[in-house]
């Protein structure tokens, strides 16, 4: 009796090229998103009772195990390790400036950068989530010639676009004004929210892209009896 060997995917829970989970697990998942929250949540209640210097170490200490239960737990390195390179940065920030809204000034400056380069792809012609979407998947860069598809990752890389210029605009104008704790709902509020609507959008996106340019090419053949 000969024995068929089972397709690649069989018992391997990974999403098809082009599904909508790719994305949110290049980002480490709902539990990527939660965690990474948690440094700021230990943030500033410990600052407002113990001082800058007992909340910077706090939120590294809490990276740090936050880094390593995702390491026991096998889960993606990339993005616990991102996670805790990030604290670091805006620890390290939040020490040299001897302020604890110090702490938010990279995460408020990297918006602006990322809401700048969503534009400046769009404006090419590149849309970021386009580019970032089939390089994941890896089944190459030909969707830039179909307008319909081009189109559609106009519209999610707009959105990502207004998400990281809202980000930018609202907790900018709250760290000029020295409200600290409000810059930690800010974070937390503009964060999983609005972080969860682009994913939406994304994935309506690349659903909506990827069904019309299936339909296109099925047409020829749609034509038989």
């Amino acid at each position: 009796m000969t024995h068929r060997m089972p397709p690649r995917s069989a018992g391997v829970e990974t999403a098809p090229p082009g599904a909508s989970p790719t994305m949110l697990q290049q980002m480490g998942g709902i539990g990527g998103l939660v965690s990474s929250t948690v440094p700021v949540v230990v943030f500033v209640p410990v600052n407002a009772y113990a001082g800058l210097t007992a909340a910077i170490w706090s939120a590294v200490g809490v990276a740090v195990l936050v880094a390593m239960w995702r390491l026991v737990r096998r889960e993606p390195l990339q993005p616990a390790v991102s996670g805790l390179l990030g604290v670091g940065i805006a620890a390290f920030i939040a020490y040299r400036t001897g302020s604890a809204k110090g702490y938010f000034l990279f995460g408020i400056w990297a918006s602006l950068v990322y809401a700048a380069a969503f534009a400046v792809s769009v404006a090419v012609r590149r849309p970021l989530v386009g580019l970032i979407w089939h390089g994941i998947n890896g089944d190459g860069q030909s969707w830039r010639d179909d307008k319909a598809l081009r189109r559609a990752y106009d519209i999610a890389t707009l959105t990502w676009i207004a998400v990281f210029a809202a980000r930018f605009v609202v907790q900018k104008w709250l760290y000029d004004g020295d409200s600290t704790t409000l810059l930690g709902v800010a974070r937390i509020a503009m964060g999983i929210p609005l972080t969860a609507v682009a994913i939406l959008v994304t994935v309506w996106a690349v659903r909506r892209a990827t069904r019309s340019s299936a339909n296109r090419a099925a047409t020829p053949t749609a034509a038989g009896p």
